[in-house]
């Protein structure tokens, strides 16, 4: 799921290179922390967070399928 993730957010960026994922995860939970560079967080959460909510929903849809719970924070 990690690498969907990064898959997702370096096509979305201008500097793929500064893209880190950090995963924490216990029984039912993950949560994502995704650390982009500041000129491309605009890029990333989008116009009223819209493209934030895409990828929360594309990755939620994942999780589920593994019976887990998930949770991504974007970090500037």
């Amino acid at each position: 799921m990690k690498e969907t993730l990064r898959t997702i957010i370096t096509n979305l960026v201008e500097f793929p290179e500064q893209v880190s994922i950090s995963e924490k995860e216990d029984e039912r939970n993950l949560i994502f922390e995704v650390k982009v560079a500041e000129s491309d967080m605009g890029k990333v959460i989008g116009r009223e967070g819209k493209m934030a909510g895409a990828i929360r929903t594309v990755m939620k849809a994942l999780a589920a399928k593994e019976s887990k719970r998930i949770t991504i924070e974007f970090i500037g």
